[in-house]
């Protein structure tokens, strides 16, 4: 049976630990690692502190065959990685003068004097392969040493994706073998039923996973079920992977939105494009946030006409042609002002599809009969008006992002009929 590699991932970062970052890059490293056949089978989090980071390195290359480390490249006196690291390892860093040229024209580039704290960016033991980075001044490495692999990536996670993906992964592919990967992984996810609800309607296979692990993990109002399959070899992992990957989607049904790399945004795109329809939206609570979600997808433009924020009554009245007696019987957050804000943008704009947004957001504006969280989501098409009744908890934010894709799995579950 081929030999499966562990590996350790490390995060440094104060600010990690402190909560005011987020930090997505181990989560990213956890499923690209996985999903080369590799076992996650530990993660640090430390903050710029020499020992913590000491013990981090010292632990992980004593468990793992390779250790991955992000964050601490940069010039300040806390950037700390690099120089721990290669003491750990035992190797001894120098100075590359090619490293040196290429910061020093990184600045000239943008007309400034290159600090001299910098080049400590270009010190690295003579046996490492310096890793490029196209979106900043702080390198990366690899390095192979005593049957270990140690890898160092950028903390800021735009550049520490890319330099993985576009180095990183080959290397590891070429020096591990692992192209023909023993294990067989996938991530399913669904938008609907909360993590809780999804580990009930999963019990069967929670409790009978017959050779898979599975993973549940809540992720902005989605659930993402991470299923691993390790067989006797890469085709059985498949199969494996195959047989498990039905079962729950013969549980988790409508709710099941895409696989893997799929985003909602994505797939509503997708399915959009594919038909020749357009969509409009109007939207109140959500205050332009869900045409910023889909705007982000690029080519967006060829299905998205556009969106009205119409926050107050009177641009819900000006521009919409929501009726001032609906909004004095019903108010503003009700099922009739829903249904007439889809029908008025559906009207303005001629695109096939419109959704309408308005609810209570909080953490002020809700009494007894219409509580912070109420939603109402409507989706017209030129034959009918379906509108939808919702109850959010949470704070503000969440609130708004919830309203925003549960719009969007209305309109998915309507193009796939």
């Amino acid at each position: 049976m081929k030999e499966v590699y562990k590996a350790c991932i490390i995060s440094t970062g104060t600010e990690l630990l402190l909560g005011s970052t987020v930090d997505s890059n181990s989560l990213f490293l956890s499923q690209k690692l996985s999903d080369l056949g590799l076992r996650v089978i530990s993660r640090y989090t430390v903050g710029d502190n020499r020992e913590q980071i000491h013990n981090a390195f010292k632990n992980g290359l004593e468990m793992a065959d390779l250790v991955i480390a992000s964050g601490g490249l940069g010039p300040t006196l806390d950037d700390l990685t690099k120089e721990v690291a290669c003491e750990v390892a035992g190797c001894e860093m120098q100075l590359v003068e090619e490293e040196v040229l290429r910061l020093k024209e990184f600045f000239a580039r943008r007309r400034r004097d290159m600090p001299q704290e910098n080049l400590k960016q270009a010190m690295f033991p003579p046996e490492a392969v310096i890793l490029r980075n196209l979106r900043g001044t702080a390198p990366g490495m690899y390095l192979r040493k005593d049957a270990k692999v140690l890898v160092l990536l950028p903390g800021p996670p735009r550049e520490m994706q890319a330099m993985y993906l576009d180095e990183v992964e080959s290397l590891l592919k070429q020096d591990l073998a692992l192209d023909e990967k023993l294990s067989a992984s996938r991530t399913i996810k669904v938008i609907g039923p909360g993590e809780s609800q999804a580990d009930e309607m999963l019990a069967d296979v929670i409790n009978d996973p017959r050779g898979c692990s599975l993973a549940l993990l809540a992720q902005d109002g989605e659930v993402h079920i991470k299923v691993t399959a390790e067989g006797e070899n890469a085709q059985h992992s498949r199969q494996i992977l195959k047989a498990i990957t039905h079962r729950i989607e013969a549980k988790m049904g409508k709710y099941v939105f895409g696989y893997d790399e799929d985003t909602l945004t994505g797939v509503v795109g997708e399915l959009l494009a594919g038909s020749g329809k357009a969509l409009a939206l109007a939207e109140s609570c959500t205050g332009g946030l869900l045409a910023g979600m889909i705007t982000e997808i690029p080519g967006s433009s060829g299905y998205f006409w556009g969106s009205v924020t119409s926050y107050s009554n009177e641009a819900k009245v000006k521009l919409l042609g929501v009726k001032p007696d609906t909004l004095d019987r019903y108010g503003a957050v009700s099922r009739e002002t829903a249904e007439e804000m889809a029908r008025g943008i559906l009207e303005l704009s001629g695109a096939d599809y419109s959704l309408a947004v308005t609810g209570i957001a909080g953490p002020d504006g809700g009494n007894q009969d219409k509580p912070v969280g109420l939603v109402y989501i409507a989706l017209a098409d030129k034959n009918r008006v379906t509108v939808k009744e919702m109850h959010f908890t949470g704070a503000r934010e969440a609130i708004r992002s919830l309203s925003a894709r549960t719009a969007l799995d209305l309109l998915r579950r309507q193009l796939q009929i």
